[in-house]
């Protein structure tokens, strides 16, 4: 009881009957007992049906032992409050999204995922690779829920030149190869302006894993560049060639945020994602990534699962969907985020343990690779 009820009582000493509570819990905005257990009754049906559900459904399988009428009371006060609405005139009620929110806030009863699950997950994420243990977690989430999984590619503080070999291709084309903190190694194409002999090319790799061997990776091509333009004149030839071609196999800026998103077309065809042109704008924002990404930085920083539903992400694109994610890390360092992409009427008892256990495993995998 509120404490704005206890002051009637105490003050006026009078008698409440369920009535009066139902009405002095309006006046706080706050559903009483009986009102939240029938509104988590109605979002969990409306959940798995799809269907707007009346006062009788929820009579029937409610699991209280009150009218079909006094539902349809509580249900008219509720929706007064801003927790459901009616579709249509007799068609029964649907949550909002303030319905929803309240629902996952206070109501909802998650179901974890069973001890063969897990084993099923931990064997899912055994891959070598930082890159393709996101795109494994990110298949794994979409398979469990039925929806699309996105998972932002690992983030390391640090991230440092530990090797550079140059490999001759044909038509003036050499391949570097980079080899990163120990672990990662990275391919690139580079074009040239001439042909260069094995002996030239593994001389001008020694050279510049030498030079710069454990600098940041980002900063190596303005080392370059600073040294090409500094030093040129008492170079030598091959120490020029080698500078100039390995400014085409380092960034010339930290690389934005990149995800992996699987099973997309797990949202073709779900209710409550609106028309074709609705999923299209969605679709579209996966291949352009900047607002879902910016989207996504807000939970690295978090602690534990975050919920966006509906319009509450603040993009007019996601405004049918709910976003459930968690930051994924290793000891103290947050390296990335994953979540679970679907419409606002998904089984959060079952996508929020999912998406929390899916991240703990996720960084522990990580953990054990660095």
């Amino acid at each position: 009881m509120n404490r704005l009820l206890a002051s009637f009582i105490s003050i006026f000493g009078i008698c409440l009957n369920d009535d009066f509570l139902l009405t002095m819990s309006k006046l706080t905005e706050f559903p009483n007992e009986r009102a939240q257990h029938l509104l988590r009754a109605l979002v969990n049906r409306y959940i798995q049906d799809g269907q707007p559900v009346g006062s009788r459904t929820l009579s029937q399988h409610s699991g209280l032992d009150v009218s079909p009428a006094t539902i349809r009371n509580i249900m008219v006060d509720l929706e007064e409050l801003g927790f459901v609405t009616a579709p249509h005139t007799s068609a029964g009620r649907i949550p909002t999204i303030k319905g929803y929110r309240f629902f996952v806030d206070t109501l909802v009863k998650l179901r974890p995922p069973k001890d063969e699950e897990l084993v099923q997950f931990e064997a899912a994420l055994k891959d070598s690779t930082p890159q393709a243990l996101a795109l494994s977690a990110s298949n794994l989430l979409s398979a469990v829920t039925k929806l699309a999984g996105v998972v932002t590619l690992p983030r390391r503080s640090h991230v440092a030149l530990r090797q550079i070999e140059f490999l001759s291709l044909s038509d003036h084309r050499v391949l570097a190869i980079l080899v990163l903190n120990d672990q990662d190694v990275q391919n690139k194409i580079l074009h040239v302006n001439r042909d260069f002999t094995e002996d030239e090319l593994r001389r001008a790799g020694n050279y510049l894993t030498e030079q710069f061997r454990g600098c940041e990776i980002n900063t190596v091509r303005d080392r370059l560049l600073r040294e090409l333009h500094d030093t040129r004149e008492s170079m030598n030839a091959l120490m020029v060639d080698a500078i100039e071609i390995a400014q085409q196999a380092f960034p010339s800026k930290a690389p934005e945020g990149e995800f992996v998103i699987a099973g997309e077309t797990n949202l073709m065809g779900l209710e409550g994602l609106g028309d074709m042109g609705a999923l299209k704008r969605l679709f579209e924002a996966f291949v352009g990534q900047q607002d879902l990404l910016h989207l996504l930085d807000q939970t690295l920083n978090a602690h534990g699962v975050q919920i966006y539903i509906g319009n509450e992400s603040g993009y007019q694109l996601l405004d049918e969907c709910s976003i459930v994610a968690a930051p994924y890390v290793t000891e103290d360092d947050t390296m990335g985020v994953l979540g679970v992409i679907g419409p606002t009427r998904m089984a959060y008892e079952r996508v929020i343990p999912i998406v929390d256990i899916t991240a703990k495993l996720l960084g522990s995998a990580l953990k054990y690779r660095n």
